[in-house]
């Protein structure tokens, strides 16, 4: 895999889109430029590849966020964990802390140097999955890719996640951008209006023909010429 990070810079924030290995998955480097005080997002398969590359930028890395706890997000966690000292920041109802951990609820913000990174709760994907908030930029995990939505069964889990895509992400401002957990849509990148405007999933107005889609998004694709 050929590491080429993408990078977006203001005069306070730093946030790089990294290649993370496994099947197209995206880790997040998100760092307050004043104190180099960084955090990591679902580090994966190329863990000593980021690192390698986030401490050559003289950042400090506090914490590691897993959007939920599949392996191919959170197998980076000790690598990162052991090199940095960094916390594992998951979603914990109960949100208990030890000094390796710091278990984070629904509203919950993180401090980062002069930044907060915000915790939205988002289940459906996985009961613990979470989309994290910087500034203007959403890392949404498997909970929302750029033109679909993430994988889940036709019940409980479809309905816990038709309800987060649109009581919790839908209700964001429009510029809020959107950086999935892997490159599986139709672009890397978007942004909320962009999704509520053309995304065929968020355009099912009932739960049905969101299920319905689910159901048929194979043909669906074939139809449109989705790849």
């Amino acid at each position: 895999m050929r590491f080429v990070p993408h990078l977006e810079q203001d005069r306070h924030m730093r946030f790089e889109q990294l290649p993370a290995g496994g099947d197209r998955n995206f880790a997040y480097l998100i760092a307050d430029e004043e104190s180099g005080k960084a955090a990591l997002v679902d580090p994966g398969g190329a863990t000593d590849e980021i690192l390698d590359h986030v401490q050559a930028s003289g950042l400090e890395v506090r914490y590691v966020l897993n959007t939920h706890g599949h392996f191919d997000h959170a197998a980076g966690n000790r690598t990162v964990q052991s090199r940095t000292g960094a916390r594992v920041v998951l979603f914990d109802p109960e949100g208990k802390r030890t000094d390796t951990v710091l278990g984070v609820r629904d509203g919950d913000e993180v401090p980062l140097g002069a930044l907060t990174m915000k915790i939205i709760h988002t289940p459906g994907h996985t009961p613990d999955s979470i989309c994290i908030l910087c500034e203007n930029k959403l890392c949404t995990g498997d909970t929302l890719f750029v033109g679909k939505v993430g994988g889940t069964g036709f019940g409980e889990d479809a309905w816990q996640e038709f309800d987060s895509l649109h009581v919790k992400l839908m209700t964001l401002p429009d510029d809020v951008e959107i950086y999935p957990g892997h490159d599986y849509g139709v672009a890397p990148t978007s942004t909320i209006g962009h999704e509520s405007r053309t995304n065929p999933f968020l355009l099912k107005e009932s739960f049905e023909a969101f299920v319905d889609l689910k159901r048929n998004w194979l043909e669906y694709k074939r139809i449109h010429g989705i790849k």
